[in-house]
Formats: C-alpha cells, structure tokens, sequence
C-alpha cells in the first residue's frame, strides 16, 4: 500500500485507519528505526487488514485502564509507571479472578497447570 493511503476496517475506533508512514511523515520513520536498532528492539506491527493480531494486547490495556487509571490521578509518569506495575503483579497476576481460567487468577492457574491438576 503506498504512501498516504489508508486502510478500511481494523480500527478499535471504527473508521479508516491511517498507516503509521501518514502519521511520521518524511524521515520520521528512519529516525524510529534508527533507535529501535540502537535499543535492539523489533519491531511489531499487525498484518495489513488484521485486527487480531494485537486483540490480547488491546483487551489487556483496556482493562486497564477500566479498573486503574480512568479512577486516578497522577502527578507523573513514574507514579504511573510504579501504579501500573502494582496493579499487575499485586492484583491482575495474583488476585483479580478470570473467567477464561476457570475463576482462578493467572498465578493459581500456573500453579495448578505446572502441578498436572489441569
């Protein structure tokens, strides 16, 4: 697909979405890839039309940002940051229950998997 075209369907948000080339602009891009080496990061992006490809992901941060940041304030990003990384190592990983794993959380669910009860 080339340079300013965008693509329909696959949008959280439902509308057209705009290829990230329309969005950085000239040069842009080299300069994101440039750091993505310097870091050795890959990139990972969704297959042209695919909308499912990121779905866990999205479904995750969505959750998120229902039970966590919508009902808070921060003062800064490292206040973020530190809530966030309570939020899931304290709560979602070992005490919000989910319905995918049998009304376990995701530790009980490890636990009872590795120990051959499921």
């Amino acid at each position: 697909m080339g340079k300013g075209r965008k693509t329909t369907g696959g949008s959280d948000q439902g509308g057209t979405q705009a290829k990230p080339a329309d969005l950085w602009g000239r040069g842009c891009s080299h300069e994101y890839q440039g750091l993505l080496r310097q870091f050795r990061l890959e990139v990972s992006m969704s297959r042209s039309r695919s909308c499912f490809d990121n779905a866990p992901m999205e479904s995750f941060w969505g959750i998120i940002k229902q039970e966590l940041i919508n009902h808070r304030h921060y003062r800064s990003r490292r206040e973020t940051m530190e809530d966030i990384a309570k939020y899931i190592e304290i709560f979602y990983n070992r005490q919000r229950l989910q319905a995918k794993l049998g009304y376990l959380s995701p530790v009980k669910y490890a636990q009872k998997y590795y120990a051959g009860l499921l």
